[in-house]
């Protein structure tokens, strides 16, 4: 074999390394620095993260969380659907509105019940 035929797999992969370090790198250098309390305050779970381990903490940020989570891979499964739409035919569209039906079930249910509430 050739070294030639590898050099478009390491080109893939020095340009893929560089467009995940560059950014970084340039904005660490070249991004503004003025750390305040808001800023290094805890966020996103809702609590401190080096508390007493046994507290009690709010589950509805992990309850919100998982249904997006879950809503969000349901609604990935539309993109290989429209993709292959023209040839699975009339049995698949309809196999897709069940499935959105179902979704929609689900979601109005989880919004009647309160899931998606933040008090």
């Amino acid at each position: 074999m050739d070294l030639n035929e590898y050099l478009p797999v390491i080109l893939f992969i020095l340009v893929g390394i560089a467009v995940g370090v560059v950014p970084q790198v340039l904005g660490f250098l070249l991004g503004p620095s003025r750390p305040d309390a808001a800023k290094n305050s805890p966020y996103e779970c809702g609590f401190e993260a080096f508390e007493d381990a046994r507290m009690k903490f709010d589950v509805r940020y992990y309850l919100v969380a998982i249904l997006f989570i879950l809503f969000d891979l349901e609604i990935a499964f539309l993109f290989p659907w429209a993709v292959a739409l023209h040839d699975i035919g009339t049995s698949g569209f309809l196999a897709m509105m069940l499935f959105l039906a179902i979704l929609v079930v689900g979601f109005v249910y989880e919004w009647k019940k309160g899931a998606l509430d933040w008090e």
